[in-house]
């Protein structure tokens, strides 16, 4: 872009006449390489690169999981871990706390829980709040009634409160309206979107002519991928060859590859795991369709990775999922009492016409989507250049 060029001369230009460069801090919950990371880590990643890429020395401060180093340097980017599932919130604070003035910026990313910064930075740093979507009910698929009333209550008022003077970014439309509508934001929202650059390589689609369907995403309960194998059973019914390709990683690991078994699944269901980007990209160029079955989501990077190979993707319409996927156009959405097996069959009833039609509309779609038009947009935000909103 060529804008993004000048505004990194631009930095460029400031630093040969003494200024240093902006110091960022991203907090997020977890770095990319944990196991149990996903789309929001990448986005944390991918927005602080393209933050360095614009001259701002870019520090991110996160967990640590058993084995990683406590600091190392990534992509001329330094990253700062401590603590554990429960531990890195107090533990981040203090640290924060402790280089309070060592930050022009912090984005703070609330994942459920904010990680309180405004209490330890510093007045003069510009502190930016970063929601994928808002968990409110969802705590209560993860915890008992009284930790879930915790994170209700830190993610509600508290954080409404502590961020009120601080902008807001939001990852698509839905989460916007869900903070204003369901946790009473009044401060300004900005929608900064996730990226989807193109993969390198194209792969061919190689078929047998079965229907194929893949589903990437965490193995964690509110993905809800036991449904999806249950779906699998009543779509053998009349598609007895249909294959559906489960890829991830996550606690319900064991218990979905038991699920598979015991319902004689094992020709129709493959559990993957995780996969090299290479081979992820192989197995959904191959695809019929993506497919989600996701109640909670703030956007639906997944949807929008297989939408760059020309994929549809059948899901729920939901919040974030219904951003992601334009239905009937580059996607199918069913509403939340539907099976999804028969949103299946329609789509593939579809396909069988407008193939090419569909998967052209889905490449146009995710074409739109890059990390530097989403990185320049929040650094505009950072300086207060508003005109990209």
């Amino acid at each position: 872009m060529a804008r993004s060029t000048g505004t990194v001369g631009a930095v460029e230009n400031r630093r040969v006449r003494g200024e240093r460069p902006l110091r960022v801090a991203v907090v997020n919950w977890r770095d990319p390489w944990q196991r149990a990371a996903g789309g929001a880590e990448l986005y944390a990643w991918q927005i602080s690169e393209q933050l360095r890429l614009r001259g701002a020395h870019v520090t991110f401060v996160t967990s640590r999981e058993p084995g990683q180093a406590r600091r190392e340097r990534r992509s001329g980017i330094e990253i700062v871990r401590m603590g554990g599932v429960y531990s890195r919130y107090p533990l981040v604070l203090a640290w924060l706390s402790r280089h309070r003035r060592s930050f022009d910026v912090a984005i703070d990313c609330m994942n459920g829980v904010p990680f309180l910064s405004p209490l330890a930075l510093a007045r003069t740093t510009k502190i930016i709040l970063l929601v994928h979507h808002v968990h409110d009910e969802q705590f209560f698929v993860y915890f008992g009634r009284f930790l879930a009333t915790i994170g209700r209550f830190l993610e509600g008022p508290v954080a409404r409160r502590l961020y009120r003077r601080h902008p807001t970014v939001a990852v698509s439309p839905s989460t916007a309206r869900e903070l204003r509508g369901r946790l009473g934001w009044r401060g300004p929202v900005y929608i900064v979107p996730n990226g989807a650059p193109p993969p390198a390589h194209l792969p061919e689609a190689v078929t047998d002519g079965s229907p194929s369907i893949v589903c990437v995403g965490r193995l964690v309960a509110h993905k809800r991928i036991e449904s999806l194998v249950d779906m699998a059973a009543r779509l053998r019914e009349d598609l007895p060859g249909v294959r559906l390709h489960i890829v991830g990683r996550g606690e319900q690991h064991e218990t979905l590859a038991a699920r598979i078994r015991d319902r004689g699944l094992t020709e129709h269901v493959v559990l993957h795991g995780f996969l090299p980007e290479h081979a992820k990209n192989e197995l959904l160029a191959g695809a019929d369709l993506h497919i989600s079955a996701s109640r909670y989501e703030g956007w639906g990077l997944s949807v929008i990775e297989a939408a760059a190979l020309g994929v549809p993707t059948v899901a729920y319409d939901v919040n974030g999922l219904r951003d992601a996927i334009r239905d009937g156009e580059t996607g199918w959405l069913a509403l939340p009492g539907e099976d999804l097996a028969d949103t299946v069959r329609r789509a593939l009833k579809e396909l069988d016409s407008r193939r090419s039609q569909i998967s052209a509309a889905c490449t146009t779609w995710a074409a739109t989507f890059t990390w530097e038009s989403s990185g320049e947009r929040m650094h505009r935000l950072i300086q207060d250049d508003l005109d990209a909103f």
